[in-house]
């Protein structure tokens, strides 16, 4: 059986494994859920779960101007240098829950620029 496209992935099947992820280790799905309004201006209380990830991605209302700021490996692939837009950001919500698993501080996972 070929292997099903992460874009083409119902949203209810991959959001819950990336807030098992950061309840595995002691994180909150609210806490998730923050991070994924910050990346990509969708409030997750009123999402249709049964849309497609790559859908929830390229319906994103806004995507947050400092997602650039997300930087470093996830899978082994430098996050900034995926040339996909598409990709990229869902890599980016995926280093943005890794982060969060590794007990990283809120408001340092949320990047704020340097004024």
């Amino acid at each position: 059986m070929p292997r099903a496209s992460i874009f083409d992935m119902k949203l209810s099947k991959v959001y819950p494994l990336l807030v098992a992820k950061a309840e595995k280790k002691g994180r909150s799905k609210e806490e998730v859920d923050r991070v994924t309004e910050w990346l990509t201006g969708h409030d997750m209380s009123k999402i249709d779960m049964e849309m497609t990830y790559g859908d929830f991605f390229r319906s994103a209302p806004c995507i947050n101007p400092n997602a650039e700021l997300i930087t470093g490996k996830i899978c082994g692939v430098r996050v900034e240098d995926i040339e996909d837009p598409l990709m990229q950001n869902i890599r980016r919500l995926d280093k943005l829950v890794d982060e969060l698993a590794k007990g990283r501080a809120m408001e340092k996972v949320l990047r704020t620029r340097a004024e």
